[in-house]
C-alpha cells in the first residue's frame, strides 16, 4: 500500500465523525502544532516561486475582492490612486505581510497581526520604509487584541486569508472579530471546503503530489463547509453579503473566480 493510500483509509474514521459541534470544543483559537509549523516556515514568506507561490499568487484576486467590497459599502474617497485611503484594516495571521504591504499601497493603514514571532520579524524586516505610517506589525493573537477591544479605535474592515482551516473553535474567533469591527465594518475570509475533494487536492496532491506546501501543513479536520461557516457569522450578528469560489490551477500558479465552492472559496460579511 502507497503512503497516500495509507494516509487515506487511516483517514477515514475521522472524515466521517467530523461535525460542527466537535470542532468549537476548544475554547481557544490558537493550536500550537500550527504554530510550531509555520515557525520553522518563517523565512520563506517573500520567496515567490517557494511555499508560498499559491499566496503570492491568490494576491491577484482577494486583492481586488477586499478592495471593492470596502468602497461598495463603505466608500469614503474617489482617489484614484490611493482608494483605501483613510480605511482602518486588520490583517489576521498576515505571516510576512504578503497581503499586508499591497493594502497599504492601496493607502490602507493596516495592522498584521501574527500567532508566530518569527513571522512578525520576517514581515518587519521586509517593510518598506516609505510604508512606515501606515503599516504596522504586532505578535499578538487575535484574542489577545480583542481583550482590549473597549480601549482601541474599531476597525473598517478585518481579513482572515487562509487562516480558518489552522485554528481551532471558528465561532469564538468569529466572536472576536466582531469585538474588533465597527458597526457595518467587513469580514474578509478565504479558506478550504470540508468535501472529499478538498481532501484529494487540497490535501493529498497539494501536499504529496504537486509539493505546493509542505506536508502536513493543511488538516482536513479544520476545513469549514461553507453553510456552517455561514450558520457561525449568522450567530455572531453578521450577515454574508457574498460567498464566490476559488479555482486555483498548480500548473500555471493562478487563481481564477469559480462558481463552484467543493475546493476553495472566498466570504465576506457585514457586522450587523
Amino acid at each position: 500500500m502507497s503512503i497516500l493510500s495509507y494516509r487515506f483509509f487511516r483517514c477515514i474514521p475521522r472524515l466521517r465523525s467530523i461535525t460542527l459541534s466537535s470542532r468549537q470544543s476548544s475554547t481557544s483559537t490558537i493550536d500550537p502544532a500550527e504554530i510550531n509549523r509555520f515557525r520553522q516556515l518563517s523565512s520563506a514568506w517573500w520567496n515567490e516561486t517557494g511555499e508560498y507561490a499559491a499566496l503570492h499568487s491568490l494576491n491577484q484576486l482577494r486583492i481586488p475582492f477586499i478592495r471593492e467590497q470596502l468602497l461598495q459599502s463603505l466608500s469614503k474617497t474617489n482617489d484614484p490612486i490611493k482608494p483605501l485611503k483613510d480605511f482602518k484594516l486588520l490583517d489576521i495571521g498576515c505571516g510576512g505581510g504578503i497581503l499586508t504591504e499591497p493594502l497599504v499601497r492601496l493607502g490602507a493603514s493596516v495592522l498584521g497581526i501574527d500567532a508566530v514571532s518569527e513571522n512578525i520579524s520576517t514581515a518587519e524586516f521586509h517593510a518598506d520604509p516609505i510604508l512606515k505610517k501606515d503599516l504596522n506589525y504586532k505578535h499578538v493573537t487575535l484574542e489577545e487584541l480583542s481583550e482590549n477591544a473597549e480601549q482601541i479605535e474599531k476597525y473598517d474592515g478585518i481579513i482572515a486569508s487562509e487562516v480558518l482551516e489552522h485554528i481551532n473553535n471558528v465561532d469564538g474567533f468569529i466572536g472576536n472579530v466582531s469585538k474588533l469591527l465597527k458597526p457595518k465594518g467587513l469580514c474578509f475570509i478565504t479558506t478550504l471546503n470540508q468535501t472529499m475533494a478538498s481532501y484529494f487536492l487540497g490535501i493529498i496532491a497539494a501536499e504529496y503530489v504537486f509539493r505546493l506546501v509542505p506536508p502536513g501543513t493543511h488538516s482536513w479536520n479544520k476545513f469549514i463547509r461553507p453553510s456552517d461557516l455561514i450558520t457561525l457569522f449568522d450567530k455572531n450578528g453578521f450577515t454574508v453579503l457574498l460567498n464566490n469560489g476559488m479555482f486555483y490551477n498548480p500548473l500555471t500558479n493562478r487563481w481564477s473566480w469559480s462558481d463552484n465552492k467543493i475546493i476553495n472559496y472566498a466570504l465576506c460579511a457585514i457586522k450587523n
